[in-house]
């Protein structure tokens, strides 16, 4: 008889600073998501999951890491860098509507349920997390 899936589960993946990066994210969350039966997430989970990454590459110098965690109905997707400033706040850049960037925490606002940042310091190590919320039902 098959094992009942834990009602709660974490993955963490450590990425370098590069571009290609948030492809192998995305790519990781949907096979996460499709494995543990959470198909109707995959597609916004994966823009999320992409425009945090992206800032963490695209704003910072370090490795980041992407965190997804899934409890009580509630997906979260975070992503770590190692850069302590804030992110800009969502929209500040769409008075620009010619620019080609800085529309990301805009669409997390959008399309997550909840989203947030923290400051971090672990180990020595400044940074910070930032996170969103999809919930399951």
């Amino acid at each position: 008889m098959p094992e009942k899936a834990p009602d709660s589960w974490e993955y963490s993946l450590s990425i370098p600073n590069d571009p290609r990066a948030v492809t192998v994210c995305r790519r990781t969350l949907r096979l996460i998501l499709t494995l543990h039966g959470l198909i109707t997430l995959v597609d916004t989970a994966e823009l999320l999951a992409a425009e945090l990454i992206s800032n963490a590459v695209l704003h910072t110098t370090g490795p980041a890491t992407l965190r997804v965690r899934y409890s009580d109905g509630t997906l979260r997707l975070g992503a770590w860098d190692a850069d302590p400033e804030p992110p800009d706040p969502p929209g500040k850049s769409l008075d620009l509507p010619d620019r080609e960037g800085g529309r990301g925490l805009a669409l997390v606002n959008a399309c997550a349920d909840l989203w947030g940042w923290q400051p971090l310091s672990r180990f020595g190590r400044r940074g910070k997390y930032v996170w969103c919320e999809l919930g399951a039902a």
